[in-house]
């Protein structure tokens, strides 16, 4: 077997079904052109889930690429799914996009942290609560965005029985400085599993 098939099915292995019993399924359509230049769903793929935290927290990683993206030829999916194999992806990525779905189980708080990118977080079912390092908390409800600007941050599911779904899409940007004080990332505790996003450079 070669290193990239050996790549692509450790990677399919870590893959799990939905961690979440009480959220509904997803499954995400790539749109694209045929030879005609009509639009298309050029593919339906349903998620797959990795977990972390012994399953009470997971990622749906629906799509990554550079930014502005090529969609020639579908150069755009190639890269997706060659960064996807390659298992190195971590929360932002260095010039380009990621937008992933991310479950929590009910009480689960991730660790306070912060990636070098301007986030879009949408919460589609359930409750949760944005932590901030200064001490508050703003509920979110359903339908609600929150749009972190590289703020150090925790998400938590107050719920003690339902799960909680949020999607994020994650954008590289600037280095940022704060009163002359570079604030890069920085995954504070930490969570097991999670690769540094390789973007915290001035290039």
């Amino acid at each position: 077997m070669s290193s990239t098939s050996s790549a692509s099915k450790q990677q399919a292995d870590e893959l799990s079904s939905q961690l979440a019993a009480d959220l509904p399924r997803t499954t995400t359509y790539l749109t694209g052109h045929n030879a005609e230049g009509k639009a298309i769903v050029h593919s339906a793929r349903p998620a797959a889930w990795k977990a972390f935290e012994g399953g009470i927290m997971g990622f749906n990683q629906i799509y990554t690429n550079k930014f502005p993206v090529d969609l020639n030829d579908d150069a755009d999916v190639r890269f997706h799914e060659e960064v996807i194999a390659g298992g190195q992806l971590g929360l932002a990525s260095k010039g380009g996009i990621v937008c992933r779905m991310v479950d929590f189980g009910p009480q689960y708080q991730c660790m306070m942290h912060r990636t070098k990118s301007l986030d879009f977080g949408i919460l589609v079912e359930g409750e949760i609560e944005m932590v901030l390092d200064d001490g508050s908390v703003t509920l979110m409800k359903r339908g609600d965005i929150a749009v972190q600007r590289a703020t150090m941050h925790a998400w938590r599911n107050p719920s003690t029985t339902s799960w909680a779904r949020m999607v994020f899409v994650l954008q590289d940007m600037q280095p940022l400085f704060v009163n002359g004080k570079k604030f890069g990332e920085d995954y504070g505790k930490g969570t097991e599993g999670l690769l540094p996003s390789g973007n915290d450079d001035d290039e």
